[in-house]
């Protein structure tokens, strides 16, 4: 029986590409969101920490993603 690596890619995953300021930041200091400014402050941490957890939770429970491993 191997373990299910769904739900940690997943988890690896959008945790690398929502990373406030790596692709883009929600809400920006200037706008509400720049690209690629590589800064960040509390409350863009917020919005993409909530963004994370229900795209997550979207995939991993809703659609119910599994990778078996052999």
């Amino acid at each position: 029986m191997g373990t299910d690596w769904g739900p940690i890619v997943i988890a690896v995953v959008l945790f690398i590409l929502l990373s406030p300021g790596l692709l883009f930041q929600m809400p920006g200091r200037m706008r509400a969101m720049e690209f690629g400014n590589m800064c960040t402050s509390g409350i863009s941490i917020l919005v993409h920490s909530v963004f994370f957890f229900a795209i997550l939770t979207i995939l991993v429970v809703a659609i119910g993603v599994h990778i078996r491993a052999p």
